[in-house]
């Protein structure tokens, strides 16, 4: 279950996404990601949860702020079967 930026308060899963400032959004993604390995070998059921939906919602958030990112053409599909 994930909880929207507006019914979350402030100090149940950080910030909400839309608040964070372009620096912040991008700082939050990259400790989440850090730590999503250590969360899932070793967290609760429910730190388990908590950090997906957190993750869930800042990676929403930057596809919504970067819709044109930069996408790597070695990760496309047509990338991957020229490396074989």
């Amino acid at each position: 279950m994930t909880i929207s930026g507006e019914a979350r308060s402030a100090g149940a899963t950080g910030v909400g996404p839309g608040q964070l400032a372009d620096e912040d959004l991008l700082r939050e993604l990259l400790r989440l990601h850090e730590m999503r390995h250590e969360t899932l070998r070793h967290g609760s059921d429910d730190a388990l949860d908590a950090h997906t939906a957190r993750t869930g919602e800042l990676e929403a958030e930057y596809l919504r702020r970067f819709p044109q990112r930069e996408v790597d053409p070695g990760r496309l599909r047509s990338g991957a079967r020229s490396r074989t």
